[in-house]
Formats: structure tokens, sequence, C-alpha cells
């Protein structure tokens, strides 16, 4: 049995809580964050939902929307 690639619909009669999706990510310029492969970083350039690039120092990186692998601290 393989599984659907569609989402599954939430129906208003349900008994049970609809999903909650949280807000995407927002950066700033100058904000500090962490990457889960790259580690810290300053944000230096913002393409508006798409990407951001990062200085990590030695490499910057196009750190590419959701942004799954990193946080602002």
């Amino acid at each position: 049995m393989t599984k659907s690639a569609a989402p599954k619909r939430h129906l208003p009669t349900s008994p049970f809580k609809a999903p909650v999706t949280p807000p995407p990510k927002q950066f700033a310029v100058d904000d500090q964050v962490t990457h889960d492969m790259y580690g810290l970083g300053r944000v230096i350039d913002i393409e508006e939902g798409v990407a951001v690039l990062v200085d990590f120092g030695p490499v910057r990186e196009r750190i590419p929307s959701p942004y799954t692998k990193m946080s602002k601290l």
C-alpha cells in the first residue's frame, strides 16, 4: 500500500483539530543565524520569499526558502 501524494483535507465537522501550519520564517539583513550544516552566520542579502544570502565567515551561501535547517538567534 502506498501513500497518496495529495494532502489530506480537514472537514469543518470533524471532531479532530485541523493541522497547524507554522508561519514562514522571516529574516532581515544583519540577523544572526545558525545553520545545521554551516554553523553561525549573518544574513547579508534577502531575495523576498525565495532565498537569503548568509556570510558564514570563510564562505557565503545562498539558502533557499523554506529555511528548514536555519534558525534566527
